[in-house]
């Protein structure tokens, strides 16, 4: 499905807050530090059982406390995947500033992506009731439903009057939360958003992926000529959004702002994408924000490192862009593929970015594939006057979501 923006037009929003639970860092300031050292994290994967894998590296998130960012719910009743969104949204409404006092007194989205769900408890019911017929154990069935990521959400802030849904858009499914809450806070539906994904290593996805070939032996090597494939990684992405009057009301600090997106789903294949569909996707963001391509300064690639994926997306962004694309960067190089949470990190790293004058390295970087033909700022970040960014997030089955943001200047019309 493609044509032009069904969005129009009204209130400004901007980003308030951020919360960021991922194999680089947890909270605001790790996770900057760690895109801009251009960290990477790899290791052997240790959530399931990898006996009969030639390799299983990933980006596993180490060390993480819920208990030190979850504070009305008991993290034990909290699928894992629901814990990494629960505390980056905590973090994201510390990070904004947001109160009691304010969450209570307007509607409130909640729009988390995932792919998996709680996929990682439904292979422990199996392997309990095959082990020993009708033994699942019932708290972790009560937490299995991938509906308990928005809305254990807005349990722990106590919403009284919120929209809470989860997104099932796979691999772009954090973009498409960010585009469901701008129409929100645009049309005048939601004071405020809290929008973004989450996804925690399984082996159901391991394997999926592993059987395609796409899997890494050892690093991710987006755009890469020796590229090899991606490494499943883990954590959460939280935004909050917030029309502009309100956060000026409030006298929040504003990050950036949202100005556009773009969603289509060409349906063209399970798992390879299609280049004109992705490239179309591309235009319906930078019409929807308002903008011209050369306006873009940078964009956070969707960067698999598979073959298939990097060469048509490169291929997409030169038939928008044209033959001098702006840089385009990979932070799955970094992060490993986060599947739900993808676009949402993605979107936190391009804020900051756009926040703090820097561009995030592609690393694991040797040589650059001609058939990209992409500056991919290898190895090392780069201090960069960025005002407009692209965030892509593409997904099997063809859905595709691009996100616009915008360096927001106090005191600009």
């Amino acid at each position: 499905m493609t044509g032009r923006p069904t969005t129009k037009p009204g209130r400004r929003v901007v980003i308030t807050g951020l919360g960021a639970v991922s194999s680089i860092g947890t909270s605001v300031a790790e996770f900057l530090a760690g895109l801009r050292a251009g960290r990477s994290e790899v290791q052997p994967i240790s959530a399931f059982d990898t006996t009969g894998f030639e390799h299983a590296n990933g980006c596993e998130i180490t060390g993480f406390e819920p208990e030190r960012w979850i504070e009305r719910l008991d993290p034990a009743e909290l699928g894992r995947a629901t814990r990494f969104a629960v505390a980056a949204a905590r973090m994201a409404a510390d990070h904004a500033g947001l109160t009691p006092q304010v969450l209570a007194a307007g509607r409130v989205l909640v729009a988390v992506g995932t792919t998996d769900g709680e996929t990682r408890d439904l292979d422990r019911l199996v392997a309990q009731d095959a082990a020993e017929p009708g033994a699942m154990d019932p708290r972790i069935v009560r937490r299995a439903s991938a509906s308990r990521l928005s809305a254990s959400i807005a349990r722990e802030f106590a919403l009284a009057d919120a929209e809470a849904v989860t997104i099932p858009t796979a691999c772009a499914a954090g973009n498409y939360a960010i585009g469901y809450g701008l129409d929100a806070i645009r049309a005048g539906d939601a004071e405020l958003a809290f929008c973004g994904g989450a996804d925690a290593i399984c082996l159901k996805t391991f394997a999926g992926f592993y059987r395609l070939g796409t899997i890494a032996p050892d690093r991710c090597r987006p755009f890469d000529l020796d590229r090899k494939g991606i490494l499943t990684g883990e954590g959460s992405g939280m935004l909050v959004l917030e029309s502009l009057d309100s956060a000026l009301a409030r006298g929040a600090e504003i990050h950036a702002e949202v100005l556009g997106y773009g969603l289509n789903c060409d349906a063209y294949h399970q798992v390879a994408p299609l280049e004109e569909s992705v490239a179309d996707c591309m235009r319906l963001a930078v019409a929807d924000a308002g903008i011209k391509p050369d306006e873009v300064d940078l964009i956070s690639a969707h960067g698999t490192g598979t073959k298939a994926n990097d060469s048509t997306e490169a291929r997409a962004i030169h038939a928008v862009f044209g033959d001098r694309p702006p840089r385009t960067v990979s932070m799955k190089s970094m992060l490993g593929h986060t599947m739900g949470a993808a676009g949402a990190l993605a979107a936190i790293g391009c804020t900051l970015a756009l926040e703090h004058g820097f561009i995030p390295p592609t690393v694991n970087h040797t040589t650059t594939d001609p058939d990209c033909g992409l500056d991919c700022v290898p190895n090392q970040s780069v201090a960069a006057d960025l005002r407009i960014v692209q965030n892509n997030g593409l997904a099997f089955g063809g859905n595709n979501a691009v996100v616009i943001l915008g360096r927001y200047d106090e005191g600009a019309a």
